[in-house]
């Protein structure tokens, strides 16, 4: 199955301690890449995670978030630290001995200031198995959603390398009704040389237009479109991870269409390279989102 780098999934649960929440994000990239945002209680299981991702997956930037949401559904009476209190309390009361600026202690002044309100803490032993198993969870979603939009890539490119295929065989048949046609004009151009000239070899001339045929055929550039096509196919029907195959493969054959646009001596042949060069840089923007 071929798949792409691109995609996104989300995954959720609520246990007693409130609520675990994974969203992993996946962006094209050379390499496997990830990120992880954790928190501190949680950040041993860092590296079972990234085993398990690159077990799942070949390449691609991945950010990986995991949220805490520590309010659950029901209503949780708030703690307050007793001792932090009590020591601001008698620090107000100090600095209202010292000036008559300073009023009483507000309450609601005192409950913003940080660390009163006591967080809720993380059971680790508990949140760390769901967190485990909620990040396969939302991994396997976000695989799946790869390979989705990477069957799409597949047919794109497929249809693509079709149409190249199409064109190839265009070019063959213009270069067999061309070929003869135009070393018989080569030909007849060195009859005219030699009626205008003196002291004119034939047999160094006759090379010559040999040497010109030989230049601008292409035959041996076609074949190995063709080859290149044909391989092209055949990983996208392998499936696995191929972006980097098909990536190589498309530099070849951009190759060889230039060299047959360079040689061309026809105008159609000429347009026909241009139209394979556009296909195949069609086809290679598709590939750069394919693992």
């Amino acid at each position: 199955m071929i798949s792409s780098m691109t995609a996104f999934a989300r995954a959720d649960t609520t246990d007693n301690f409130g609520e675990l929440c994974w969203e992993l994000r996946s962006v094209n990239h050379r390499y496997l890449e990830a990120s992880f945002r954790l928190p501190e209680t949680l950040r041993s299981l860092e590296p079972e995670l990234r085993d398990t991702l690159r077990g799942q997956l070949g390449r691609g930037k991945l950010d990986c978030w995991l949220k805490v949401d520590h309010a659950p559904q029901r209503a949780t009476p708030l703690a307050v630290d007793e001792e932090l209190v009590g020591k601001l309390i008698a620090l107000v009361e100090e600095l209202s001995k010292r000036s008559h600026n300073v009023g009483p202690a507000d309450a609601l002044e005192l409950l913003r200031f940080p660390g009163v309100i006591v967080e809720p803490t993380l059971d680790v032993h508990q949140a760390a198995p769901l967190a485990t198993e909620l990040f396969a969870t939302a991994l396997a979603d976000l695989k799946a959603q790869r390979e989705r939009e990477g069957g799409k890539l597949a047919e794109l490119v497929r249809a693509r390398l079709v149409a190249g295929t199409e064109i190839v065989g265009e070019m063959r048949i213009l270069t067999s009704d061309s070929s003869k046609s135009h070393r018989d004009r080569l030909m007849s151009r060195l009859q005219e040389l030699l009626s205008e000239s003196q002291g004119v070899n034939p047999e160094r001339l006759e090379q010559e237009v040999a040497f010109l045929a030989q230049k601008s055929d292409i035959s041996e550039e076609l074949d190995r479109l063709d080859v290149h096509l044909e391989e092209a196919r055949h990983v996208i029907a392998q499936g696995g991870p191929a972006g980097r195959r098909l990536d190589f493969l498309m530099q070849e054959l951009n190759r060889e269409a230039n060299t047959v646009g360079a040689k061309s001596v026809l105008a159609e042949m000429s347009k026909l390279a241009v139209d394979l060069k556009v296909l195949i840089e069609q086809a290679r923007e598709q590939i750069q989102n394919i693992e």
